[in-house]
């Protein structure tokens, strides 16, 4: 069984942020924003597809009051160009470990991911197990095949800015689409502020945002078809034998991956332990920010590893 609670006191405020650094990960500059005491235990917040560490911001301030807190661009996404090789959930995963080595983060994290980012933080879970202390997924892929959102529509609103492309010749209403994807997002659609709009236009427009969306998207599933069963049963094997403390939370209004991915938990990952927030779409981490924090505080309170494990 999950819990549901009903959304009080919300905030529609979003903004880029302003205080990010560029570590070197494989040779290459990956934008990560780091707050926060050092000694605080270390959390690592991964964005889904197409986006980039501004979904993690409310969520981020909240959580370094007292964490040592780390979000990063996924090579490709954001304001950071890819990494050399195929772009898929194993690059991620080698990307995020990489942020922490440059980062000199040597303790095991807490890894919270939305989206794409929950389960690129289940693959560094299953191949650098000794790296992680917990997992927190918010509207999580990797629980069930349907996707509500087609991908194409997002390539298409990606590209109405890029010269030569589709913007060309269809500016306005790929502007338009690219809002509507925003809205969608959410179960209160002004949650999508010109301003969220306005950055996901920029990262829209990143050189390497198309090959590395549509690379992404081609190893995970088929538009119209939906995710793959092999990846999803692979990582959630990986988790569940790893012993890893999980965390799986969802909106119960969410227009991509719908609510009934998180009724699967309870089969796939029998020891986690579930949330279902109420009127809230598939970014609970902006759309419920003070609860989704202090359910996750909490969470990650209980999963402290011993210092022996240090």
């Amino acid at each position: 069984m999950f819990e549901s609670e009903v959304p009080t006191g919300r905030s529609r405020h979003y903004s880029t942020a302003t205080d990010t650094r560029q570590v070197t990960v494989g040779g290459r500059p990956v934008r990560v924003r780091v707050s926060g005491p050092h000694d605080g235990e270390p959390i690592l917040l991964i964005h889904g597809i197409a986006r980039s560490l501004e979904d993690w911001k409310a969520s981020h301030d909240l959580l370094a009051r007292d964490h040592r807190v780390i979000s990063m661009d996924l090579p490709g996404f954001g304001l950071t160009r890819k990494m050399r090789g195929r772009p898929g959930l194993e690059g991620f995963a080698k990307a995020v470990v990489g942020v922490l080595d440059s980062l000199g983060e040597k303790r095991p994290v807490h890894l919270m991911g939305n989206s794409l980012g929950g389960a690129v933080a289940m693959a560094v879970a299953a191949h650098y197990p000794e790296r992680v202390a917990s997992l927190v997924l918010a509207n999580s892929a990797g629980f069930g095949r349907k996707v509500h959102i087609s991908p194409l529509p997002i390539m298409w609103a990606a590209l109405s800015n890029v010269p030569g492309g589709i913007g060309r010749r269809t500016g306005l209403k790929a502007r338009e689409a690219g809002a509507q994807i925003n809205r969608d997002l959410f179960y209160d659609p002004s949650f999508a502020t010109p301003e969220m709009i306005k950055h996901a236009a920029t990262v829209g427009r990143q050189p390497d945002f198309q090959a590395t969306f549509m690379g992404t998207a081609l190893t995970m599933g088929v538009p119209g078809f939906g995710t793959f069963p092999g990846w999803r049963r692979e990582l959630l094997t990986a988790v569940r034998e790893s012993g890893i403390p999980v965390l799986v939370v969802w909106g119960d209004t969410d227009n991509v991956l719908p609510v009934e991915h998180l009724e699967s938990v309870a089969t796939v990952l029998p020891d986690a332990h579930t949330h279902l927030f109420a009127q809230t779409g598939h970014m609970p981490q902006i759309e419920r920010a003070d609860e989704f924090v202090q359910l996750a505080s909490e969470f990650v309170g209980k999963s402290r590893p011993s210092r022996a494990s240090r």
